[in-house]
Formats: structure tokens, sequence, C-alpha cells
């Protein structure tokens, strides 16, 4: 181990290198931000989806998720919604953009008649764009 003894001159010298450590600090603290509202950010309405085996098609970056629950009640992405708002609904949800495809959920229990009526407002408001969703088989629970 070595000491040293000679300080040298008072004059403080330039110092050539970047200090990264605080950089660092906020990526960490953005990173615990980010893994924190992630989950936070997804669908959390429990619906008993049927399940598929076509293939996958690309999913867009801010889908709208109707949702036709078992005991026939609409929602809205997170929120409840009646029968007779959903053109008024989605047109707030797609700033009014009829091309945009809605992703229709429904419970396995749900009957066929009420799946196609709610299918049938949807085109009643003007939006043809409809995309069902389901279960993969892969993605299918044990019984």
């Amino acid at each position: 181990m070595s000491v040293r003894l000679d300080h040298g001159s008072d004059e403080l010298g330039e110092v050539h290198e970047i200090n990264v450590t605080p950089f660092i600090d906020v990526m960490l603290v953005l990173l615990i931000i980010f893994m924190i509202a992630a989950p936070l950010a997804t669908v959390d309405v429990a619906v008993d989806l049927p399940s598929a085996n076509a293939e996958r098609t690309q999913r867009p970056d801010k889908p709208v998720f109707l949702t036709l629950k078992s005991d026939l009640s609409i929602a809205l992405e997170n929120t409840p919604v009646a029968r007779a708002g959903i053109g008024s609904a989605l047109d707030g949800a797609t700033n009014g953009d009829k091309q945009q495809r809605i992703f229709l959920r429904a419970d396995k229990t749900v009957p066929y008649g009420e799946l196609m009526t709610l299918m049938n407002d949807l085109r009643s408001a003007g939006y043809l764009h409809v995309a069902l969703v389901g279960l993969d088989s892969a993605d299918k629970p044990a019984p």
C-alpha cells in the first residue's frame, strides 16, 4: 500500500471524464417507475373467453376493447356503458374514427343472440371493423 505525501499545488486540475453516476441514478428510478406503471395499464375486466385456433394478428398500439360480460352488461375498456350510449362512448374513445377496429370480447356463457344484437348496435353506430377476441388453444386453462 502506498501513500502520496506530496499533494502538489493548490490548484484543481481539469477533469476530462463525464460523471455518469447521476445519469445511472435517474435511469434506475425511471426503470422502477415503468416497471410499476406497466401492469396498471392493462385492461382488468374479468371475462371467461372461449378458445380459438386462428392465427394471431398484429395488435394495434392502443386497441379499443368492448366487453360483453356474463350478466349482459357492457364495458368499454374498464368503464361500464349503457347499451343506448355505445355509439357516443365509442366516438369518444376513438375520437370519431369509424375506421378504427373495435375488439369485441364476450363471455362464453353469453347467448349468441345477445352478441349479434351488440354487433348490430356497433353497425348502427357506424363501426364496421370489429374483431372478436378469444383465447388461443394453447392459452386454454386445463379442466
